[in-house]
C-alpha cells in the first residue's frame, strides 16, 4: 500500500453518522476519504490551539487560516504587522479589529510560518501571472 511521505498509519473508529457524514463529504468535494479525514483532523486541531483561526477554501479552492469573524486571512494581517514595524496596536487600528484578534494571528503564523508564507508566495505568483495576463490583453487592443 502506498503511502504519503511523512504520514504515520494510524487507526480510528469513526460512529456510523461520521463515517457516512466522511463519504458524503468525500465525495462531493472529490477527495478521498484519507485525505479529507487529514485535513480536517488538523485543522480541527490547529483551531483547538488557535480558537481565532477558521479555515476557508478560496475560490482558487486553497484552504488558507482566516480570522475568526473577518475576512482576513492571517498571511494579509501579517503584511499588514510588517507594514507596521510590528505594532500590533497600529495594526488592529489599520485593520479595524480588536489587538487580540491580530495577536491571534501572530500567534498562528508563529506556529505555522513555512505554510503561511507558502500561501503568500502562491498569492503574490497569482497576482503577477494575472498582471501579466492583463497586460498582454491590454497591449492586443492598443
Amino acid at each position: 500500500m502506498a503511502t504519503v511521505p511523512g504520514s504515520v498509519q494510524r487507526s480510528f473508529r469513526l460512529s456510523r453518522s461520521t463515517s457516512s457524514l466522511l463519504d458524503q463529504v468525500a465525495k462531493s468535494t472529490n477527495e478521498s476519504r484519507n485525505a479529507l479525514a487529514d485535513r480536517l483532523l488538523g485543522q480541527a486541531l490547529r483551531t483547538e490551539r488557535h480558537p481565532l483561526i477558521r479555515f476557508r477554501t478560496g475560490a482558487a479552492g486553497r484552504n488558507e487560516p482566516y480570522l475568526v469573524g473577518t475576512r482576513l486571512k492571517v498571511r494579509q494581517v501579517m503584511e499588514t504587522v510588517r507594514g507596521h514595524d510590528a505594532d500590533i496596536d497600529q495594526t488592529a487600528s489599520s485593520l479595524g479589529i480588536a489587538s487580540a484578534t491580530v495577536r491571534a494571528a501572530v500567534a498562528y503564523y508563529a506556529e505555522f510560518t513555512e505554510e503561511v508564507d507558502a500561501d503568500a508566495d502562491w498569492s503574490a505568483e497569482v497576482e503577477a501571472d494575472e498582471r501579466h495576463r492583463w497586460e498582454r490583453e491590454q497591449a492586443a487592443i492598443a
